[in-house]
């Protein structure tokens, strides 16, 4: 089955560019396959590159950018490497930030997109946060389209996760009813690395990095005390990208706990009392637990829900950290808790070089398919390839850590942890 990707119509102006990848090639979804069986029928991604013709002329052309959500490392780079392609591979002579996310592309805002030049986004890779300005929530397509109109937008880059594609999809679609020719291309972001159909999200490799950094101070503390116990929690709402990969980078967690595993806190076989044993054995322990993980433990409360629509977490970590020093109080043990919770300084550090890198191939690559006229898609990365994926297909797919996989099993031998807590 083919992922089929939307077109403006039909390309007309041949590229400067000296290269270009055959359009009619494909990526598959699985490469593992059966040898008895090969495997059945597979979905089939359009591979992502320059094409040999273009929709647009580049001297003609109005680009936008806009950066929605929570920070992410690598977002100044995304910017940067989208207006050096345009500019510089394709002529593009004006290119313009839509400041606080999609707030922004409504003129009731009150602010004015900037128009990004080259003395002022030249050093921004080097900053963490985002130029531009970031904000949660949607906004309405019909005000947001005609607002692109009326400015001569003709293709918009939308940096964001699921929230912000679903807004980009909308703006797509309002674009195509009205017959507008506007290219939407989004850029997935998330640090977590829960997007579908995408092998790693830019940011992952400076959260993971940042993290073990604090794993190691959290380490340090737990040692250098008696009965330390250090709870480090990190990001990770649906998934444990973060914790698992922060521990096996670490290898000094004893315990990680993971939205995609249950635990159970109490009994024999439960978490605090696993705990205990391993305090009376080796008088100390680190902990990493992701936001996500644990949330059936506490009361259910109604939370509500976030400007881009997801549901209030309960803090896991203060709730983790009050059950451990109680239960070690009843007990009669005396231990010395240390808490770290380092989201905010996680996610706003600028980007590694690994994560440096993977923000200038999701942005060439966006650049690419928005000049050959290719619209309502997301840039993905499978098999160390870049692949044009329907925003509808992207948002439906949410990538979580496998318990049964290899990255979890590694997390296992690492820790020492039993494979459960509590619960068959």
């Amino acid at each position: 089955m083919q992922m089929m990707i939307d077109s403006l119509g039909v390309s007309q102006y041949a590229s400067p560019l000296p290269w270009s990848v055959d359009g009619q090639c494909r990526v598959p979804y699985r490469i593992v396959r059966d040898v008895e069986t090969g495997g059945g029928e597979d979905i089939l991604f359009e591979v992502a590159g320059p094409r040999k013709d273009l929709f647009f002329d580049g001297a003609q052309v109005r680009a936008g950018i806009v950066t929605c959500g929570g920070l992410c490392p690598g977002l100044n780079n995304v910017i940067r490497s989208v207006y050096y392609e345009l500019t510089h591979a394709y002529g593009v002579r004006e290119v313009y930030g839509f400041l606080y996310g999609y707030q922004g592309l409504d003129p009731a805002s009150g602010e004015e997109p900037l128009r990004l030049t080259t003395d002022f986004v030249d050093p921004i890779h080097k900053r963490g946060g985002t130029v531009i300005g970031t904000s949660r929530g949607p906004v309405d397509p019909v005000v947001a389209v005609d607002n692109l109109v009326k400015r001569g937008i003709n293709i918009l880059f939308c940096v964001g996760g699921d929230g912000t594609q679903r807004g980009a999809n909308a703006l797509h679609h309002e674009a195509e009813r009205r017959g507008y020719p506007l290219s939407v291309v989004g850029i997935p972001k998330t640090i977590d690395n829960d997007v579908g159909f995408v092998a790693r999200t830019f940011g992952y490799s400076t959260a993971i990095e940042a993290a073990r950094d604090i794993i190691d101070s959290a380490h340090m503390e737990a040692r250098s005390v008696q009965n330390g116990i250090s709870l480090v929690k990190v990001m990770g709402r649906n998934s444990g990208f973060i914790a698992a990969g922060a521990t096996i980078a670490s290898q000094d967690v004893n315990f990680t706990l993971i939205p995609e595993e249950p635990f159970a806190l109490e009994g024999e076989a439960g978490f605090l009392a696993v705990l205990q044993r391993r305090m009376k054995k080796r008088s100390h322990a680190v902990v990493v637990v992701a936001e996500g993980a644990g949330q059936d433990l506490m009361a259910q409360n109604d939370t509500g829900r976030d400007a881009s629509g997801n549901v209030k977490l309960q803090d896991i970590g203060l709730f983790l950290r009050q059950r451990i020093e109680a239960s070690f109080k009843s007990a009669g043990i005396p231990v010395a808790m240390r808490y770290f919770d380092p989201s905010y300084v996680i996610r706003s550090r600028p980007a590694n070089c690994e994560d440096s890198i993977l923000c200038d191939l999701y942005a060439r690559h966006a650049v690419h398919a928005a000049m050959a006229g290719k619209t309502g898609l997301v840039i993905g990365y499978l098999h160390d390839t870049f692949i044009h994926v329907p925003v509808e297909a992207l948002v439906a797919e949410k990538k979580r850590l496998d318990p049964g996989g290899g990255w979890w099993h590694a997390v296992l031998a690492a820790t020492g942890q039993p494979a459960k807590f509590g619960l068959l």
